[in-house]
């Protein structure tokens, strides 16, 4: 590889990243301030849609992060980052719901739908990976990466999607106990539980995929 190339390859990685970062820390910030508002009124249930809000953060962050390791070379991706800022917009808008259980839900199920697309939309990236590849190392670490972007696809994010629509219709239509009885607990809690099983599935994965993308970059240093 070039120094050129190396060289366009590093600065598309720094944008990536600090996309990422920058737009994770606006959500932050409308998740900070509508705490705010929902904690000063001792609505303890609001701590876990403080706690789910944050993880939906971590998750995102996370899963940005590993894609830039892996996948982000010249040239640069503008569909990608696109998909990016639109989902930080659902974040945003979803973090204004803290108190409204129903809202809370519908908004989960359509970031749900968008972060499907997202990881649709992200296959052709990596298919054009595996067809660049050069080495073993490369081959390998793209070819993990499929694997986990099609377990995504078919399994992950469609439970996800399909567990936050049926919140949302068991809400709708049975408010006198989701909501007058506080019954949305159960199903935030529920929410949470998922989110942190998935945060354990990412660094689990990182873990598995870590001494790849060593191998990678060094062949690719060669």
């Amino acid at each position: 590889m070039n120094l050129s190339r190396r060289e366009l390859d590093s600065t598309v990685v720094n944008i990536e990243l600090t996309l990422a970062s920058i737009i994770q820390g606006v959500a932050l910030y409308f998740l900070t301030e509508n705490a705010r508002t929902a904690l000063s009124l001792n609505n303890w249930p609001a701590l876990l849609y403080l706690s789910a809000g944050l993880c939906v953060i971590f998750i995102f962050w996370s899963r940005s992060i590993i894609h830039t390791l892996t996948l982000i070379k010249w040239p640069l991706e503008f569909g990608h980052n696109f998909f990016y800022i639109a989902c930080a917009l659902g974040e945003a808008i979803l973090f204004t719901r803290l108190e409204r259980p129903l809202a809370w839900f519908r908004l989960s199920t359509a970031y749900a739908a968008f972060v499907w697309l997202l990881f649709v939309y992200d296959v052709r990236l990596i298919r054009a990976r595996l067809r660049e590849a050069a080495n073993e190392p490369e081959r390998s670490l793209y070819q993990r990466t499929m694997e986990d972007q099609s377990l995504n696809i078919r399994v992950l994010v469609p439970l996800l999607f399909f567990f936050n629509l049926g919140c949302a219709l068991a809400i709708s239509h049975w408010q006198d106990f989701f909501i007058d009885r506080a019954g949305n607990v159960w199903l935030i809690a529920a929410q949470l539980v998922s989110f942190l099983a998935y945060l354990a599935y990412v660094a689990r994965f990182y873990n598995r995929i870590a001494p790849l993308i060593l191998r990678s970059h060094e062949s690719a240093g060669q």
